[in-house]
């Protein structure tokens, strides 16, 4: 599983710019469409550009693209529920291929008639069910240039007495796992306390992607569950929720993560 900074529903502003790639926002709910970057263009020979747009696909296996052919037209998708920078990096160096092919960008009011169309899914892990009921799969609202970021929340609480060292053990899970961001929200009552955690990364670029085994994680915390009297879900009332932070333990790209107050 990629956890962390993406874009579904905004263009990631002052981060990308593009020539021939426009950005389509994901729609969400029951509409459930992928975020894309689309490009429609015309080549000298089709023949010569496609097998060298293959080669470049080769070194980022985990991008979908699709082609809508044309004679010496085509339309270029890179498209999925969650961009990650790595998806825009590809564009840019599609973009520098379609530069040197000296391409055309086609107005997309143009006729365009399919005849034939290519296929090149992502590389994708075998799909686990996520095993641990009290992890939650979260996203976010928008930070730093339209950034989400997507991660694992777990509820729990404690006595307040053993709050520190399941922080300091979180914290050490949290490296062994790859997840390179900490952060939680707190409320302390009598001798009890309310937590919140998220578990996340950064932005993941083509050569720094971060691979999270969240089976492999829950068993960890799980595992505290039984070092500590630790339970899954709030103690009291709305009174009691965890609205104190984020209190930050593990951190990378915090613009695109928290906002600052």
């Amino acid at each position: 599983m990629i956890v962390g900074v993406y874009w579904y529903f905004k263009f990631p502003d002052h981060l990308y710019d593009f020539q021939f790639f426009k950005f389509f926002p994901g729609l969400g709910g029951h509409a459930d469409t992928p975020a894309e970057l689309t490009a429609r263009i015309q080549v000298k020979n089709t023949d010569d550009f496609i097998p060298e747009l293959e080669a470049l696909k080769s070194d980022f296996k985990k991008t979908y693209l699709h082609l809508n052919i044309d004679g010496n037209q085509i339309i270029i998708n890179i498209g999925d529920h969650m961009l990650f920078d790595f998806h825009f990096q590809f564009a840019k160096e599609v973009e520098e291929l379609l530069i040197r092919e000296n391409a055309v960008l086609l107005d997309a009011s143009l006729p365009f008639t399919i005849q034939s169309s290519k296929n090149y899914p992502p590389e994708r892990e075998e799909f686990k069910n996520i095993e641990h009921r009290f992890i939650q799969m979260v996203g976010s609202d928008f930070k730093k240039s339209n950034a989400e970021h997507y991660a694992a929340r777990i509820d729990c609480n404690l006595p307040l007495h053993y709050k520190q060292d399941l922080i300091n053990d979180l914290s050490q899970i949290s490296t062994e796992e790859n997840l390179h961001v900490f952060y939680y929200n707190d409320f302390d009552f009598k001798d009890h306390c309310n937590l919140i955690l998220f578990f996340t990364n950064g932005r993941q670029k083509k050569e720094t992607i971060q691979k999270v085994d969240i089976n492999s994680f829950g068993r960890k915390v799980r595992q505290l569950s039984q070092k500590y009297p630790l339970h899954f879900g709030h103690f009291g009332s709305f009174k009691e929720y965890p609205l104190h932070g984020p209190h930050i333990k593990l951190m990378i790209d915090e613009e695109y993560i928290i906002n600052k107050k």
